[in-house]
């Protein structure tokens, strides 16, 4: 409806075609931004500005747009305090971002932990991760390293907990 499918080049794999027989990538996709819902917002930016580093880029009474040096960007947009929380529900449920280094993993472990948000740190399959609550209480997990250097070859138990 409106959409005219673009050719693949001769002898070039179909889009979503990965290397291994019988399995799609996404070609040359990234998470690029995040947004998220929250009851406060400048709780919220406090929050994932101390924990993440990330920087305010635009910000109005109701949003706010956070990067990353990087180039991650995260939405936060307000609900107000007497929103609802869907906890369990579809859609969005974790965030897991990926520290730089080891240090850093610890320093957002500390982080949690300063502002009483700290639920558990955990190693598996060669990565450690840290999770806590982000003050509207949704789950953030950091990582180290990312997927890029300690590939993740199965799904971690904690996914059915989050």
């Amino acid at each position: 409806m409106g959409s005219t499918p673009t050719s693949v080049p001769s002898g070039a794999p179909s889009p979503g075609q990965g290397p291994d027989s019988g399995t799609t990538a996404a070609v040359g996709c990234r998470l690029a931004s995040v947004v998220l819902n929250v009851f406060d917002l400048e709780d919220s930016v406090r929050f994932y500005r101390d924990l993440l580093g990330l920087e305010v880029s635009h910000q109005t009474d109701t949003a706010a747009l956070l990067i990353s040096g990087e180039g991650s960007e995260l939405y936060l947009r307000s609900l107000g305090p007497h929103a609802g929380h869907m906890t369990g529900g579809v859609g969005v449920h974790c965030v897991m971002w990926t520290a730089p280094s080891a240090e850093e993993l610890r320093r957002c472990e500390q982080v949690l932990k300063d502002r009483s948000a700290h639920i558990t740190s955990q190693t598996a399959e060669g990565f450690v991760w840290v999770e806590g609550r982000d003050p509207s209480g949704t789950t953030v997990v950091v990582t180290h390293p990312g997927p890029e250097e300690a590939v993740r070859r199965g799904i971690i138990i904690q996914v059915y907990a989050w």
